[in-house]
């Protein structure tokens, strides 16, 4: 650097020529040239070494195909390579355009990347959706975690969606999440997209409560459209990853920050909505839009709703207000959400029934005692016949069967979850075996102790009865007391 600053001032100055020079300092005239042609030009910082790499390689991006790249993430900063080269190819097929890796070597380069850090997981469960193999076979339904705008009012979307082609059908901020107005919005997207074979919810009201079988209302109406309900085990929602999923990118494009209001924020979800549809690419789907997948479905919104029916083999019922049907000369508590309903009641064996609303089975009622009990588990599909690519096994056949195998707690592959409060019963319940046992036992033991004594058995129920109940008296001897 030294001496070529002496170099430069030296021929500045008019000492010497050129040519001696660049004898002296033993270099070419040529790069004597240079050197003074930069000091010249950027004064002595261009004398500083400069790095000999080209400029621009042959095969390097060009600077027109970068900047229409950096356009398009900055209007979707939420967008990876891969749909961005997916969209630039849609929108001009006829360019050459770069490598999804390109793409993200620009986008860190340009600071447009956030680095995450890196989670250990599990690995991905993919059992319950592995029947959704085709558009409306499947619909997922939930509400997105609430937030509060700007102005500090709550917000609840409801989302639902197709779990094959991830078509969002509504994206919607409801008042209160109850039955009459999220049944409102069922009924709209029924109207404009058909009847879907199953759709699958959380364990949250409205989609379920802790009547029989987890109903409720909601679910109710979609039986009596002939849908099956099926419903994620609790505390797992990956059982739902698909729609939960979306709910991650509904959150960063219209919740990260929320909007000024209420219909600010219900005008950016319905952006969010037909770009999820119609622009933004799916990997899962070949990098095709839902929208280019979906089909509506051939099951058309029903009007009026038509009433279940029942074949000749079934005793028919209709539940009061109690939510109780007659059994001779019992009332047996069904479930309030029935209200209005018939359901019907098909013979197992002599004192067994099995409880169906409309062509799906409830649980089993016992005649003799008049109660309810669960459907036997054993009657429930496992993971290992309702693989991918076989027919779905959740909808009921056409005839109902005596097995729970179409239970609406069902759910392909998983264990059924149990509700906390399932049934009110009328009679006494059985007695289980073994605490029959122990209590036999004792009671010999209290006869042995009382040889010498008196007591007195008294019959509480039909003694003809297979589980009759007695009261035991004890009568001291030679005190003259009463039992």
């Amino acid at each position: 650097m030294e001496e070529k600053l002496r170099f430069v001032l030296e021929y500045e100055q008019g000492q010497r020529t050129m040519s001696e020079l660049c004898r002296r300092y033993e270099i070419s005239r040529e790069t004597g040239y240079v050197w003074l042609r930069r000091y010249r030009g950027a004064s002595w910082e261009g004398l500083l070494e400069q790095s000999r790499a080209t400029r621009r390689h042959d095969n390097q991006t060009p600077q027109k195909i970068e900047e229409m790249v950096l356009d398009l993430r900055e209007a979707h900063m939420s967008w990876g390579p891969r749909k961005l080269k997916r969209v630039l190819e849609r929108e001009e097929p006829g360019r050459k355009w770069p490598a999804a890796s390109t793409i993200g070597a620009l986008l860190k380069r340009e600071g447009l990347v956030i680095a995450r850090r890196k989670r250990r997981r599990t690995a991905p469960y993919t059992e319950p959706l592995a029947h959704a193999d085709g558009p409306n076979r499947v619909w997922c339904a939930d509400f997105k975690g609430w937030f509060r705008t700007g102005d500090g009012e709550r917000i609840d979307p409801l989302t639902i969606t197709d779990a094959h082609s991830r078509f969002l059908f509504r994206c919607q901020a409801v008042e209160k999440t109850d039955t009459a107005r999220v049944q409102a919005i069922f009924e709209a997207v029924f109207r404009e997209y058909g009847l879907p074979e199953t759709i699958r919810t959380d364990n949250g009201a409205p989609f379920a409560s802790r009547a029989i079988a987890g109903l409720s209302r909601l679910a109710v109406w979609w039986m009596k459209l002939g849908i099956v309900v099926e419903r994620i085990e609790a505390g797992h929602p990956e059982q739902n990853g698909r729609h939960e999923r979306m709910h991650r990118t509904l959150k960063q494009e219209t919740a990260m920050p929320a909007s000024a209001n209420r219909r600010a924020q219900q005008r950016a979800m319905d952006k969010f909505r037909e770009e999820y549809n119609q622009v933004r690419p799916h990997e899962a789907l070949a990098m095709e839009t839902p929208a280019a997948v979906y089909e509506t479905s051939p099951r058309r919104f029903p009007i009026p709703i038509p009433e279940p029916e029942y074949p000749d083999t079934m005793l028919v019922r209709s539940v009061n207000h109690k939510g109780e049907f007659s059994w001779k000369k019992h009332h047996v508590f069904v479930s309030e959400v029935l209200w209005g309903e018939r359901i019907g009641l098909l013979p197992v064996d002599e004192h067994c029934y099995t409880v169906y609303f409309a062509r799906f089975p409830l649980a089993r009622f016992d005649a003799r005692h008049a109660y309810l009990t669960p459907l036997p588990k054993q009657g429930l599909t496992t993971k290992t016949n309702a693989g991918k690519g076989e027919a779905s096994p959740s909808p009921a056949p056409p005839s109902p069967q005596p097995s729970g195998r179409e239970s609406v707690r069902y759910v392909p592959g998983l264990k059924c979850q149990e509700s906390a409060r399932l049934f009110r019963p009328i009679g006494p319940p059985p007695i289980d075996p073994l605490l029959k046992t122990k209590g036999q036992v004792q009671f010999n033991r209290t006869v042995e102790r009382l040889s010498m004594s008196f007591f007195l058995i008294q019959p509480l129920a039909d003694p003809a009865d297979l589980q009759p109940l007695f009261a035991v008296f004890y009568c001291p001897v030679g005190r003259g007391s009463n039992p």
